[in-house]
């Protein structure tokens, strides 16, 4: 009884280990890098794909709840940041998310916060304003629909399209923008859209 129970377990702990091991990645480049020291910087974080991915148009909403979807922001490098009113290190980010879309030409490069709130405008607009940051504007996806494109699982997350609209970098943690090796980095993929 005890052999029998011991291959049942061998044999499904080799299951689970090879299914974990297989899982399909959203998107090519989402693979766990080999650790080479630790990252200086957060923005080192940052995986800057080899090609590009496209991404399907699905849709979120603006302030007033009108369906917008990244295909109204071709033509510019748009950085999408995927958060919540629950979340610490998201809320960390914002201050310096907002400051780092200043540095920046609106007809060249867009920031896109989009709350992932189940309660949407309602929590998000009270909350924004107890931190002092009423006039900083946030997208909503209540129902979590841009979990079709983007992995959810972990927030902050962060995505960068290019001006087609495809997915060329994306960093699933915090990181400090006010760091200015991501001016350098948001500038150089810019540049690289020109």
């Amino acid at each position: 009884m005890n052999k029998c129970l011991s291959k049942v377990l061998t044999v499904s702990l080799l299951a689970l280990t090879s299914l974990s091991l297989n899982t399909a990645m959203a998107y090519p480049g989402m693979q766990k890098k080999e650790e080479e020291g630790a990252a200086q910087s957060s923005v080192d974080l940052i995986s800057v794909l080899p090609e590009t991915y496209p991404i399907d148009v699905v849709p979120f909403s603006d302030a007033n709840g009108k369906a917008v979807d990244f295909s109204q922001y071709r033509g510019k490098v748009i950085m999408v940041n995927m958060w919540a009113t629950w979340c610490p290190p998201c809320v960390r980010e914002l201050p310096a998310i907002k400051r780092l879309a200043s540095k920046f030409d609106k007809a060249q490069f867009e920031i896109l916060p989009i709350s992932i709130d189940l309660d949407g405008r309602e929590k998000v607009e009270p909350f924004l304003k107890e931190l002092g940051m009423e006039g900083f504007t946030s997208f909503y996806d209540e129902k979590q629909q841009l979990g079709q494109v983007f992995p959810l699982d972990t927030i902050p997350a962060t995505f960068i399209l290019n001006k087609e609209g495809d997915l060329i970098a994306f960093v699933r943690t915090f990181v400090d923008w006010d760091d200015k090796k991501a001016v350098e980095l948001i500038q150089s993929l810019i540049d690289k859209a020109l």
